[in-house]
């Protein structure tokens, strides 16, 4: 009775999780990077390469994937009549908080999705990262449960809520008026990529899906501790089953840690740099993921989030601070630890004073 409850309850957390997971078997088919198929990280990094906010030539690339993903949340949300612009909530300190989670990311080599899609692909290195992920979060957790808040969200207009996936879809368009307005990477990761209506298209899938289903890759592990909720974790399951698959029919499972597609060894700056996005992110309330559906719902602190995302994509790459295969850059571990030092900082200062 209680497995019939349980798959009632979430199956759409489970479907989303196998489109997730099959969308970055599908892609990577179609011409992105092995084991990296479907990560926010990778794409905000190509799109701040796109506009011109870093000079990293192989990373440029204006990710259709990400214009799907909010405009597809934003749709669901009108359809459902879950629209509902808000924000003002910190947004000085998302923005930078999103900038650290970005960074950390980057010294890792993806975002929480990437994580699970390159455990699933057999390297071993993503393990070393799930391992920091878990820690980040579970510090981030103990910083809840002594009442850190970043204070509360207004109501806003509708206007302030379309700003960002109309200037995502804005963008977007320009990518066909001309190449002058936007850098596309010639080699490397930025110039590997699906065509652009099957990447737009599986973003608007994946974005729908998981809006409606409020999947998030920090979620499932903080209801699982907080509140023995243990349904946002078939999500992991789900992504992992489906790319585990599509990597035997492909033949791209290739279990170790040594000769993974943009991936590096260095144990250390794998764990520690995840500990940053997995701290980060339960302060802010949400995974990469779930920053940009939340910013599709008209969530501008969201939106804020992932700009600072961006700006952070931009900075580790300006500063050298962003890993490659040869392992981590010159800047990344003092970066790493700098993050950790601000996110203490931001975690101390915030708890509530009891009443």
């Amino acid at each position: 009775m209680k497995k019939e409850s349980f798959i009632k309850r979430y199956w759409l957390v489970v479907l989303c999780g196998l489109v997730i997971g099959a969308a970055a078997v599908v892609l990577t088919a179609l011409g992105n990077p092995k084991n990296m198929g479907f990560c926010i990280a990778c794409f905000l990094r190509d799109i701040a390469g796109a506009t011109h906010l870093h000079s990293a030539g192989v990373v440029q690339y204006f990710r259709p994937e990400i214009v799907g993903i909010v405009v597809g949340a934003m749709l669901m949300a009108l359809v459902g009549k879950e629209f509902k612009p808000k924000g003002g909530s910190s947004p000085i300190l998302r923005f930078t908080l999103g900038a650290a989670v970005m960074v950390g990311a980057l010294v890792f080599l993806g975002c929480p999705l990437r994580m699970v899609i390159r455990i699933g692909g057999g390297d071993l290195n993503a393990i070393v990262g799930l391992v920091g992920f878990i820690l980040g979060i579970l510090i981030g957790i103990l910083f809840l449960k002594k009442g850190f808040s970043l204070g509360r969200a207004y109501k806003q207009s509708k206007v302030e809520g379309l700003t960002f996936p109309v200037m995502l879809t804005f963008g977007f368009i320009l990518t066909f008026i001309g190449v002058t307005f936007f850098a596309v990477s010639e080699k490397g990761p930025g110039s590997m990529h699906a065509p652009w209506y099957i990447a737009l298209g599986i973003g608007l899938i994946v974005g729908a899906l998981a809006q409606k289903s409020r999947l998030c890759m920090v979620g499932g592990i903080r209801d699982a501790v907080l509140f023995k909720e243990f349904g946002l974790l078939a999500a992991f399951v789900g992504i992992l089953v489906a790319v585990l698959v599509g990597n035997l029919i492909t033949g791209n499972l290739n279990f170790g840690f040594e000769g993974q597609p943009i991936a590096h060894t260095e144990w250390l700056w794998n764990l520690l740099g995840m500990t940053v996005v997995g701290w980060g992110c339960t302060l802010l309330g949400g995974c990469p993921l779930r920053q940009l559906i939340l910013a599709g719902e008209g969530n501008s602190d969201s939106a804020i989030t992932v700009l600072g995302m961006v700006a952070g994509a931009a900075a580790a790459h300006t500063l050298k601070t962003a890993s490659s295969a040869d392992g981590t850059g010159a800047n990344g571990p003092v970066a790493v630890i700098a993050c950790l030092v601000f996110i203490l900082i931001v975690s101390v200062t915030h708890l509530r004073k009891e009443q």
